[in-house]
């Protein structure tokens, strides 16, 4: 399975995304808002500065407590992101993330950003893939 099917199964649209000079108070409550577990930081919608997720939020509030919650996203977000393109191997995706420990994933074309995919997107597109094939598995068996 191919990063762009795992897209096609997502709501179309732009992704969210949060400006680098947002307050982390404001990401927080887009958020929660949106029960989102990341956010994209970008300045234009289409190219990714960075990702703040709920994550770097909670480990800087244990650390410095809610005055963090007044710092810009920038100060926060992880810059050293890792993209990937609609065309690679879903299985590899998961593979990098799980390593990477991390969950979530711009997906760029072109340097442009054209959608977000988070660890539940490709391990839910990997169970269904493995149903699809257990069923036909069981179709052949059966002599159907």
């Amino acid at each position: 399975m191919k990063v762009h099917q795992i897209l096609r199964a997502k709501p179309v649209g732009k992704v969210t995304t949060v400006m680098p000079g947002s307050s982390v108070a404001d990401a927080a409550r887009l958020l929660a808002e949106r029960r989102f577990g990341a956010l994209v930081v970008s300045d234009d919608g289409e190219r990714a500065l960075g990702i703040l997720s709920e994550r770097d939020i909670v480990r800087d509030l244990g650390r410095r407590g809610p005055e963090c919650l007044t710092d810009r996203v920038e100060e926060l977000m992880t810059r050293n992101i890792v993209v990937c393109a609609p065309e690679d191997d879903a299985q590899e995706i998961l593979e990098l993330m799980t390593n990477g420990r991390f969950r979530h994933m711009p997906v760029v074309r072109d340097g442009r950003m054209i959608g977000l995919i988070s660890i539940g997107d490709v391990v839910a597109a990997r169970l269904s893939e493995l149903k699809m094939e257990r069923d036909a598995l069981e179709g052949m068996i059966a002599g159907n």
